[in-house]
This record gives C-alpha cells, sequence and structure tokens, in this order.
C-alpha cells in the first residue's frame, strides 16, 4: 500500500528519467548505427579489374599510373586512337574499369583511357566522395590523355557515379569536348534520401559524412553546374525504374543542361542496364553520338 501511495512528485520524476534514458539510448543507437553505415559507404569494396576479356578481343591496351593534384596514385588503362581522339571511361561506385565500355569505343578506333577511381580497384585513397574529390581523378585522366601523342581531342563517357563526376569536371575543364552520363545522379542528396530512406537518420548521416571525408554532402550536384557544359554537347542515358524514378534523374539533368543535348530513357531498365537491355541500340547510340561530335563537319 506505502508503495502505491508515494507523491505525485515521485512519479514525475521516474518520468523524466526512464524518458531520458530511453532518449540518450535512442540517440547512443542512432549515431553507433549512421556512424557504421557511413563508414561503409565511404570505404567501398575493392575488385581488381583483369583485362581478360580486352585480351581475348585482341584490344592493344598498356599498364598506366596516374597521379592527382592530391597526391594519389590510380591504376589505369590506355589504348591510343586511331583518329585523334580519346574517351575518358569513368566506372560507378563499387565497381572498376568497364571493360565492356572499353572495348566497344577501341573497336571503333577511339582511343580509351580507363581508371580505377581512389579508393576503387587497384588504386590508392581510403574514401569515396562520390564525385567530389573524384573530379580530381577525372582531371589527372585528361591532363593524361592531352600528353599523349596524337591525341587531339577528349571526350568522356561516365556511369552512375562517373557519370555524375564527369558531368561536374567537365563543367570545370573546356577540354572535355563531349560527355555520355549514363545513370547519373542529379545530387548526392538524392542518393542519401533513396538509400537512407528513414528521415530522421538523415541528418547523422550528413555529419559523419562531412566528419570522415570533409566534404559537405550538398557540394556534390551535378544537376546545378551540367548548364555550364555548353556549348559542348551533352548525352543523357537513364532506365526509367527504382531510382531512376524516385530522384527524376534523368529529366532533372536533361532539364537543367544547354543545348546541344540528348536524352534516351527506357522504361522498366534498372541503373546502369540500358547496355544489357539494347546492347546493339546502345552502342550505336554511343558511336553515333561521337561520330557526331568529333568528326561531323
Amino acid at each position: 500500500m506505502h508503495f502505491f501511495m508515494k507523491r505525485p512528485r515521485y512519479w514525475f520524476n521516474l518520468l523524466g528519467v526512464t524518458i531520458l534514458t530511453v532518449f540518450l539510448a535512442s540517440l547512443f543507437l542512432a549515431l553507433y548505427f549512421t556512424n557504421r553505415w557511413t563508414w561503409t559507404i565511404l570505404h567501398p569494396s575493392r575488385n581488381s579489374p583483369t583485362g581478360d576479356s580486352l585480351v581475348a578481343q585482341k584490344i592493344p591496351f598498356k599498364k598506366v599510373k596516374l597521379t592527382t593534384r592530391d597526391g594519389l596514385e590510380l591504376s589505369a588503362w590506355y589504348t591510343p586512337p586511331k583518329a585523334g581522339v580519346v574517351i575518358l571511361v569513368a566506372h560507378g561506385y563499387n565497381d572498376n574499369r568497364p571493360e565492356n565500355m572499353y572495348a566497344m569505343l577501341a573497336q571503333h578506333g577511339y582511343g580509351v583511357l580507363a581508371w580505377d577511381f581512389r579508393a576503387h580497384g587497384d588504386s590508392e585513397g581510403e574514401i569515396s566522395t562520390f564525385g567530389y574529390n573524384e573530379r580530381m581523378d577525372v582531371e589527372a585522366a585528361l591532363d593524361f590523355a592531352l600528353a599523349q601523342e596524337g591525341v587531339e581531342h577528349v571526350g568522356a563517357w561516365g556511369g552512375s557515379m562517373g557519370g555524375a563526376t564527369i558531368i561536374l569536371a567537365a563543367a570545370e575543364r573546356p577540354e572535355i569536348e563531349a560527355v555520355v552520363a549514363d545513370s547519373a545522379y542529379p545530387s548526392l542528396e538524392d542518393v542519401l534520401r533513396l538509400n537512407m530512406p528513414i528521415r530522421l537518420f538523415q541528418p547523422f548521416v550528413m555529419f559523419w559524412g562531412g566528419y570522415y571525408s570533409g566534404v559537405e554532402i550538398n557540394e556534390v550536384r551535378p544537376v546545378d553546374v551540367i548548364g555550364r557544359i555548353s556549348p559542348r554537347p551533352v548525352f543523357i542515358i537513364d532506365g526509367w525504374e527504382g531510382g531512376a524514378i524516385a530522384m527524376n534523374s534523368p529529366y532533372r539533368l536533361y532539364d537543367a543542361a544547354q543545348e546541344p543535348k540528348q536524352l534516351w530513357v527506357e522504361q522498366g531498365v534498372p541503373h546502369l542496364g540500358m547496355l544489357g537491355y539494347a546492347p546493339k541500340r546502345y552502342e550505336d547510340k554511343i558511336i553515333d553520338f561521337f561520330n557526331e561530335c568529333f568528326f561531323t563537319p
């Protein structure tokens, strides 16, 4: 009986302590979970490219090293051009040099330079910043290509993170004369919202991301700079499924770009899936685009 007759103040204090304890425990769990999640995302798994398919197709290439202006060494392959044009090939997050794109371009006489982004494949670097610092990787590739004998023009193809990074770099470097962006995202904020749908956790992820990388998430916004590429041509490709719909990726990028620009979107095609969905059309469209950019009077 004495237990139930305690003063209201006691119960009020107990309730306050309970609420505070639950709040602090929840805060700790949110901080811990988002810390681990962010750390994992910033450190992609590494897969070394082999080049076996290029050897099998008798595509000549040599292994080269690129050095970024912040001192990282990137592993790359290079095939000289037959007609003065090199295409930079930039892979996506958690991937490495795409041999299928490399082979496609080389078989049509284009020079090709493909590399592993920092923190990917065989390249140096510990943290991926999803395009912000990776711009320096593109610049290193561009400078290498321009320094090679017989190179007169440079274009670029990028997939996913590679596409976003190519947009960011081309907005600053006019030497990239034509851009193909396949499944690029409009902004890193969109990627965060897509992959961390728990809105309560998003500020924590932004905090940890900035803490570990030194980069603010709102600094990676291809949609804000794609218009600066004009009057150089841009070709935007995406499959209209999943993340592309959620972020309205291709249409936002296309609307923000200035002429000349092209858009190819297909219903029901997943992220970076257009090449697998329509390989012959993909090849024809890519080669026609670059041929028109570089060889049409």
